[in-house]
């Protein structure tokens, strides 16, 4: 009897840049313009930026503000861009005020339905979280907590 034995690894790489498509997802500003997620990028480049994928309903988002807010106060260069998942503007927006969330501001469209970002991702939990270094390359593309050891070192 002979048994063969196959060793899998699962050892996906993650991106380091989002792609052509992704850069032409739109996003809404605070104030009803949309913006493509590659202006966004521009916008910001030369700075490290935090991407919070975040809803207003969302009990771990909220939960996970506290951390965020140290974050903010650890690393006050870095650009804290929230991204929310809220489908109503009005929650969005009421969301922002209700829990004091200092930042850069912007909604997905079509909240967790919103096409090639929130596929590139993989978004399947909030919060989620990405860090983009000064040259807009993602150096930390999953993590799912703020306190997170990884995420503070990516900021670094």
């Amino acid at each position: 009897m002979i048994f063969i034995i196959f060793l899998v690894g699962c050892s996906a790489e993650e991106p380091t840049q989002f792609s052509k498509i992704v850069l032409k997802s739109k996003v809404y500003t605070i104030d009803n313009r949309t913006v493509s997620l590659k202006e966004l990028l521009k916008k910001y480049r030369g700075k490290k930026v935090l991407i919070d994928v975040w809803a207003s309903w969302c009990k771990d988002c909220v939960k996970g503000l506290p951390a965020v807010k140290n974050l903010q106060n650890s690393f006050p260069n870095v650009i804290f861009l929230f991204l929310s998942v809220d489908k109503s503007k009005n929650a969005w927006k009421n969301g922002i005020q209700r829990f004091q969330i200092k930042g850069a501001h912007y909604q997905l469209p079509k909240g967790m339905k919103s096409g090639a970002f929130v596929d590139f991702i993989g978004l399947s939990w909030i919060p989620r979280y990405l860090v983009i270094d000064e040259l807009g390359k993602i150096t930390l593309f999953n993590a799912t907590s703020a306190s997170e050891s990884a995420v503070g070192n990516a900021l670094k």
